[in-house]
């Protein structure tokens, strides 16, 4: 009797720590929106490399808000800014602050879209995000399914200089500086 009493008693205390747990880990679920993740804190405490909304860990910046990207060695623009197309409203570039480079294939088509049944082209890809995300080769102009078009030779640019496991920044400038208290800077900065 003696060691059932003790097995209820374990059990109690077991389902009670594990209740304690949950309501730790459901708050953590949960969080006050109003308040920023530890993550976004970290993120918002590192310094933006000058005239871009991105920071010296990335070493490719994307603005979605003014539709332009650079390059970044050692926390300094090495190039850009330069125009880019980003996904249409019912297609959109995902953001994200820590992507990172997984795959670069020269001479891409892609399985998303064709002209008259021939798969688009996607020369100089460089994947960077779920779902197909590249940088590549294409009319900045133009809208496209999510990925990031470049000049021709800017797409080249970025295929030579982005390595695997790199990190890429795809931001909301306007976001990003008031997330910080920063007035954003002017559309001919950088």
């Amino acid at each position: 009797m003696a060691g059932r009493r003790w097995g209820r008693a374990a059990t109690v205390a077991a389902a009670g720590v594990l209740a304690l747990a949950g309501t730790v880990v459901g708050g953590q679920a949960i969080a006050d929106p109003a308040r920023p993740s530890a993550a976004a804190e970290a993120h918002q405490a590192l310094p933006l490399v000058e005239g871009t909304p991105c920071t010296a860990t990335a070493r490719a910046c994307v603005d979605l808000d003014s539709r332009r990207a650079w390059l970044f060695q050692d926390g300094q623009v090495v190039r850009g800014p330069v125009p880019v197309g980003i996904g249409a409203k019912d297609r959109p570039t995902p953001p994200g602050h820590s992507l990172r480079v997984y795959l670069k294939d020269q001479d891409r088509v892609s399985s998303e879209s064709s002209t008259n049944g021939v798969p688009d082209p996607m020369p100089y890809a460089v994947f960077f995000n779920d779902g197909g995300i590249a940088f590549h080769a294409g009319d900045p102009a133009t809208f496209s399914s999510g990925c990031v078009k470049l000049p021709l030779e800017d797409a080249k640019a970025w295929f030579a200089h982005l390595q695997i496991g790199d990190q890429i920044q795809v931001l909301r400038a306007s976001e990003e500086y008031a997330q910080r208290g920063l007035d954003a800077p002017s559309s001919d900065e950088g």
